[in-house]
């Protein structure tokens, strides 16, 4: 028997990093799963999304584990294809418990020299995807009358200031007070609803040439060892960036029977950065 036998989870973001670790171990405990991103380029950003490889990799370890899946590639920023996604689950599954919303970019650079188009860019998908994201799916939780649980991945930069993300960090800082506000709103209904902020995550987020080399400017070609030598203050605890699993454990508390009394919190998970 697991923690979420029956259950169905709507996750964003699912092809690849923190989405699919949330997904398979859902699946693991009993979960089917609806599965959505993107394949969409953002000029951007400064490193590859998703492909439909790493979608239907996904699938695949989901399915490994016994469970079902619906998977759909669809845009955050598209309302239509995010209510079409999940449609197409609860008509497979019947029904809806879960909402990670977790799909996310990042790039960097400093405040007056960001484009408009990178600041468009994040606060779209980081921000706008998330209230969207939870308009498409939250109803069918409502509609079902047995409660549920909704998880916001936010971030550590959300609460702490950083130079070179004010487009990042201001979405991730506006998730909170969406969490909050749509904390209260739901309580009624017995829906959670809480962030999620984890600290640098070893993802294609993270690991990638033009962040590299924003940690380690002096270095002519730097690695990923040059970034954890340069970030190895980053955190209070000896570690430089996390593993999915380790906040998909605090994501499967927080939408588990164990953590069915906390909503409007931010879960951190941070290592001690803002120690």
């Amino acid at each position: 028997m697991g923690r979420f036998d029956d259950k169905v989870a709507f996750i964003t973001g699912a092809a690849r990093g923190q989405g699919r670790s949330h997904a398979v171990a859902l699946a693991e405990e009993g979960a089917d799963i609806i599965a959505i991103d993107t394949t969409k380029k953002v000029d951007s950003i400064p490193y590859s999304l998703a492909t439909a490889d790493d979608l239907d990799e996904t699938v695949r370890l989901v399915e490994q584990t016994g469970r079902r899946i619906v998977a759909r590639e669809a845009d955050v920023r598209d309302s239509q294809a995010l209510a079409a996604a999940v449609d197409a689950g609860v008509d497979r599954f019947g029904r809806l418990d879960i909402v990670l919303a977790n799909a996310g970019i990042f790039g960097h650079g400093p405040s007056l020299e960001m484009t408009d188009e990178a600041w468009q860019d994040t606060i779209d998908i980081n921000l706008t995807g998330v209230w969207k994201t939870l308009k498409a799916s939250v109803p069918h939780i409502i509609d079902a009358g047995r409660g549920g649980a909704v998880v916001i991945t936010s971030s550590v930069a959300g609460v702490q200031a950083n130079a070179n993300t004010a487009h990042y960090a201001s979405s991730k800082a506006g998730l909170i007070m969406l969490m909050k506000v749509m904390a209260k709103e739901l309580a009624p209904h017995n829906i959670r609803v809480n962030t999620v902020h984890p600290t640098a995550v070893a993802t294609d987020m993270i690991l990638h040439e033009s962040l590299y080399r924003l940690f380690a400017p002096d270095v002519e070609n730097p690695t990923r060892a040059d970034f954890e030598a340069a970030a190895q203050d980053l955190n209070a605890l000896p570690v430089v960036a996390l593993q999915p699993e380790d906040v998909t454990d605090q994501v499967l508390h927080l939408v588990s029977d164990t953590g069915r009394y906390i909503t409007g919190s931010m879960q951190m998970v941070e290592a001690g950065t803002d120690l």
